[in-house]
């Protein structure tokens, strides 16, 4: 069974949040505070978290930076608040996707399997000799094992990190527009916050270099071949 890790501080929701994740045959363990929810992270690490931004005693884009220094598990942000600094501060900090509040449950239920299908397909198996390897100077991407390395020494990368960088080494060359890649990488099927896109390309840049993946102004990214 799914273990979720739910932090909400507003009980009727949070409960209403739970009753409504079991129904569809998710374990929630609840939490009504940031402290709360990292002791419980701590106690067991979950399947996948879905953090409030607005928490009492450590807030959501604290805690999210916290679970993240211990673990690529998924995480999914939801809040009430709409403005794009609170946006881009929980993306930057480790978020794989953002929630805004009012939700529809089976919203955030396609949400958190789309997350846990990107942590299923990014996790590693051991290499082998004949594994198609794509190369990009000092950057090589092993598109069997996921595998991913820079210089020679493998790359840190989330599941919602490494699932971009697939599908940019794909089609290296070739602009995807940020609908295309909500749609290929977080499962939109419709119009979604392309600034969950821009953040992540923008952590991906961090990490591979910044010279790597190219804006195409007015049309997407594209991978240097």
């Amino acid at each position: 069974m799914t273990d979720v890790l739910l932090v909400e501080d507003d009980s009727l929701l949070r409960e209403a949040t739970q009753l409504s994740l079991e129904r569809y045959g998710y374990q929630v363990r609840p939490a009504a505070d940031g402290q709360a929810g990292l002791a419980a992270f701590r106690d067991r690490v979950p399947d996948v978290a879905v953090l409030d931004v607005m928490l009492p005693r450590l807030d959501g884009v604290g805690l999210v930076r916290l679970l993240r220094a211990e673990s690529r598990l998924p995480v999914l942000m939801v809040s009430a608040r709409t403005d794009p600094v609170d946006v881009v501060l929980g993306l930057e900090a480790g978020a794989d996707d953002y929630l805004t509040k009012p939700y529809d449950i089976p919203v955030l239920v396609a949400r958190i399997r789309s997350a846990l299908r990107r942590a299923a397909d990014s996790a590693r198996h051991e290499p082998q000799q004949d594994d198609p390897v794509r190369r990009f100077g000092d950057l090589s991407v092993n598109t069997a094992s996921k595998v991913v390395r820079r210089a020679g020494r493998p790359l840190d990368l989330t599941p919602t990190e490494r699932r971009l960088l697939l599908e940019f080494a794909a089609e290296p060359g070739v602009v995807l527009s940020r609908v295309t890649l909500l749609e290929r990488v977080w499962d939109y099927t419709c119009g979604g916050d392309t600034r969950v896109v821009d953040v992540h390309v923008l952590r991906l840049r961090n990490k591979i270099g910044h010279d790597r993946i190219r804006t195409v102004r007015g049309f997407g990214y594209k991978l240097a071949p």
